[in-house]
């Protein structure tokens, strides 16, 4: 695991420009790795953002050709006074590996890339590395549409999501969407001393409030207008497999989320909440005063982060719309609201019946010893999507990860017996794949 652990150690922080040197030494580790391993045309795509790795190994004729995708650009590890061991400073305890990246996603591209390598020869393979996945993913988006002809494959192989519990082998079949932006909201020209203007002028963080409590209730529910209109209940057979997993709604609330009870709609069963309806979360506010002591100021301006996650159906370009209309409605007298868009993506599904998606399944069933379980997931991965409309191929979500890992958290770790696991189980498929025209 030491290349894994050297990986680890590069803070390959996207959102952070002060390390964009580290992020770009990341994607030259992946690059020489690859290189070092056998794959051919190892190099990086330079463009607008981050660098894109490229390597390929194609000798296998008759055989699929997958496009092998993963990311090596992490989150900011804040808080650092909660993390137990620095977040660049990899440590093994208790059968585990912690580090930021160590599940999201370093960890599980690296079992794509020692597959691959301990497989070479088996199938044809590309890989399609990314370091903006946790930040706006611009330079990929245009890459894959600009270059689809010479990026055609029969699927693509996804591992950047979890198994549904420990030791039950799962293939994520479906992924929410996103919109993700800001509220910007002015009252007054400047900042005011509350005694003096108190009771006339217009105070920007309250505003930021009341514009965000407009637009959700307290019961979970969305006040949009229009936001519900697409939203698609799952099928019979989706909502009854889900009713068989293996799931304890208090021991999730106590283990997983720590809180003293669960929020959402309360009419909805928990993993439609989670996995097949909206949502709208505020993430950060910020203006005014927030330092020590006092300082009795109106704010004149705030900024409030928000996102909504969306489900197949929902089309990003409306939603905004949808959601300048709600934020211009909500906004009270005196200030003026706007939204800035940062990132959107679609929600996907993919047919769990493709023949690849199949072998998968079987592959992870027989490394396992369990059969594979189909769930959705309610984050957003949002190449699947570009990888379903630009290239026409699905992809093939084999997770390695677990619900406690703590991605985008302090302590963020990832099981070794799962990534072990992980790896063979991922050969298994590249030794067993077969193309799906034959199938």
């Amino acid at each position: 695991m030491d290349d894994l652990l050297a990986f680890l150690r590069i803070p390959s922080i996207s959102a952070l420009p002060e390390h964009a040197a580290d992020v770009r030494r990341a994607a030259e580790f992946v690059r020489d790795w690859l290189a070092r391993a056998g794959f051919e045309r190892a190099a990086l795509i330079e463009g607008e953002g981050n660098p894109l790795v490229y390597a390929e190994h194609r000798h296998a004729p008759g055989k699929p050709t997958l496009l092998l995708y993963g990311h090596y650009d992490v989150q900011p590890p804040d808080p650092l006074e909660e993390w137990i061991s620095p977040p660049f400073e990899p440590q093994i305890r208790d059968g585990n590996m912690y580090a930021r990246g160590a599940a999201d996603d370093k960890g599980q591209l690296f079992i794509l890339m020692q597959a691959a390598a301990r497989t070479l020869g088996k199938l044809n393979i590309r890989f399609l590395i990314e370091g903006e996945e946790e930040t706006n993913g611009a330079h990929i988006e245009k890459y894959v549409e600009a270059h689809r002809y010479e990026l055609t494959a029969d699927a693509a192989v996804i591992c950047d999501t979890a198994m549904f519990a420990p030791g039950l082998p799962t293939i994520t079949t479906g992924l929410r969407g996103i919109v993700y932006g800001e509220i910007h909201v002015h009252g007054a020209r400047t900042d005011l001393h509350s005694g003096d203007y108190g009771g006339a002028a217009p105070n920007a963080v309250e505003a930021a409030a009341q514009i965000i409590a407009a637009l959700k209730d307290r019961d979970g529910h969305i006040r949009i207008p229009g936001l519900y209109d697409r939203v698609r209940k799952p099928g019979a057979a989706e909502l009854a497999a889900w009713k068989r997993l293996p799931f304890d709604a208090e021991a999730y609330r106590e283990k997983e989320l720590g809180s003293t009870a669960l929020a959402g709609e309360v009419e909805v069963p928990i993993f439609e909440r989670l996995w097949a309806r909206p949502t709208f979360e505020v993430h950060g506010i910020r203006g005014g005063f927030t330092g020590e002591g006092s300082k009795t100021v109106i704010p004149a301006s705030a900024v409030a982060k928000i996102s909504l996650r969306l489900v197949p159906d929902q089309r990003p370009e409306e939603v905004v719309r949808q959601l300048e209309g709600a934020i211009a409605q909500a906004a009270p007298r005196g200030v003026m609201a706007t939204f800035r868009l940062l990132s959107s993506s679609p929600a996907c599904l993919v047919d769990p019946g493709h023949p690849l998606i199949r072998a998968a399944a079987k592959a992870m069933e027989q490394v396992f010893g369990r059969e594979t379980v189909y769930v959705r997931c309610g984050g957003s991965i949002p190449i699947v999507g570009l990888f379903q409309e630009a290239l026409g191929i699905p992809s093939v979500m084999m997770g390695f990860g677990l619900p406690d890992d703590n991605i985008h958290a302090p302590n963020e770790k990832m099981s070794i017996e799962n990534y072990q696991r992980g790896i063979e189980a991922v050969m298994d498929y590249f030794s067993a794949a077969d193309s799906p025209r034959s199938g």
